[in-house]
């Protein structure tokens, strides 16, 4: 979201928090490591504690939490059966070798139980890291340059990838589509070479890049479920026919599962499809927080990655690291084997329909998009249908609905292009308090007794 709703939330007085960030803007940027997590001055969050799906910050403010660090969390905060598997590994192995170790291929034929359209992977550290070698490995394999992205996704912070549509300063009555800015400067205007954009869920714009420039497609990276636009959801004739394109053109299909990997479903959102990619992006909830990510897909594609000549190079230090892969392996074993899913999908389910019956008590119009699991809250009296159609939405209504909840106990992205991240822990969330809870930030935002 933008930083300045951000800086007018109304929170309670946070001096522990204030003074943390005052001494941190002496030795960082803004104050924080990463510039997202910069909130304002006054309410920039400092997190002291941490349990299953609850954080309590440096002043004492203890908040369910729905945000669950932008989706990694899918057991728990602080989830013993992860952690205890990772100090073993740590005490009996160590953290990192710079060697291969059996847990590499014991995790990735986990993940191949799971997933049927990975045949094989490499690791990553990062959701970022995944998407640049998945972009990598496709041009290599098509020896093609171009690169179709879909409005609304997100695929990490490096250069190529931070071109975005601006649609919130697109005006629909004048401009026929939103302008491709930049995420900042720094980012070269050559970078965006090879990057053509299109709406998601528009036939026509498919048809007309690979018209223009389809014999240069070396692959369409998409979300299947927009993790950073309120969970919009690609339409399964959409995604069939991004499929068949591919198939047609010899470009490949590359699915961006990085926040619905390992957190919709078992195989993730292409077993909720029944449609799947050529190479597939991992991360976030594979490890339960901790720093573990992958790509993968069809062997043949995979196989361009050697010491040739001819071939892709990939590789990082930290990759594959003992830590990262122990916390993976446990984590995808308890998804994989006990009812955590079932758990998840009804704490998801149950908090839509006691937030339906707040937004309904005070007559708001209001859709759900997406899975249970991470779904988006949308004001109005259709599901978005793509990033364009979320700016038809109350968007300004929900910020402040957040910013509410938010003072009150409950934590989330004060933006509904952010989707509400629901872990296992959920399942102890005492819905009659959450209820009472949003009936009072809802009333609070439309000036309305409770």
């Amino acid at each position: 979201m933008n930083h300045e709703d951000k800086d007018h939330m109304t929170q309670l007085s946070k001096p522990t928090g204030n003074a943390l960030l005052e001494n941190a803007q002496n030795h960082m940027p803004l104050g924080v490591a990463d510039s997202y997590r910069y909130w304002g001055e006054n309410n920039t969050v400092f997190v002291k504690h941490t349990q299953g799906c609850t954080i309590t910050d440096e002043d004492g403010q203890e908040f369910v939490d729905f945000r669950l660090a932008y989706g990694p969390i899918i057991l728990g905060y602080r989830d013993t059966r992860v952690d205890q598997a990772v100090i073993k590994t740590i005490t009996e192995c160590g953290t990192i070798s710079g060697f291969s170790t059996a847990l590499d291929a014991e995790v990735i034929a986990l993940i191949k139980q799971m997933c049927p359209n990975i045949e094989k992977m490499r690791f990553a550290n990062s959701g970022t890291e995944a998407v640049i070698g998945a972009v990598r490995t496709a041009r290599g394999f098509t020896g093609r340059n171009k690169i179709v992205v879909v409005e609304g996704g997100f695929h990490g912070l490096y250069d190529e990838m931070m071109w975005k549509s601006d649609v919130d300063n697109w005006d629909s009555s004048t401009q026929n589509a939103p302008q491709i800015t930049s995420f900042g400067t720094g980012i070269p205007e050559a970078s965006r070479e090879h990057l053509e954009t299109v709406p998601l869920n528009d036939f026509a714009a498919i048809d007309a890049v690979f018209k223009r420039v389809g014999d240069d497609i070396a692959a369409i990276v998409i979300e299947p479920i927009l993790g950073n636009c309120g969970s919009i959801a690609s339409s399964q004739a959409y995604m069939q026919k991004l499929r068949d394109m591919c198939n047609t053109h010899g470009s490949l299909l590359i699915m961006d599962e990085v926040k619905t990997g390992f957190r919709v479903a078992k195989g993730g959102a292409q077993s909720l499809y029944g449609i799947h990619a050529d190479l597939t992006t991992y991360a976030k909830a594979m490890g339960n927080g901790y720093p573990v990510a992958a790509f993968g897909g069809r062997g043949d594609v995979m196989d361009i990655i050697s010491f040739s000549k001819k071939g892709v190079t990939h590789g990082g230090t930290y990759t594959a690291n003992m830590i990262a892969l122990s916390a993976a392996k446990a984590t995808l074993t308890l998804l994989n084997e006990t009812d955590a899913y079932a758990s998840i999908n009804q704490a998801g389910a149950d908090i839509q329909a006691l937030l339906s019956r707040v937004f309904t008590k005070y007559g708001i119009a209001h859709q759900f998009a997406g899975p249970d699991s991470m779904f988006g809250v949308h004001f109005g009296d259709e599901v978005p249908q793509n990033y364009r159609d979320w700016k038809k939405t109350d968007s300004g209504l929900y910020t402040q609905f957040a910013h509410n909840l938010i003072k009150l106990g409950v934590m989330l992205e004060p933006d509904s292009r952010e989707p509400w991240f629901i872990c296992e822990a959920h399942k102890n969330v005492d819905l009659a308090w959450l209820e009472a809870t949003a009936d009072r930030a809802m009333a609070e935002a439309l000036n309305t007794p409770a």
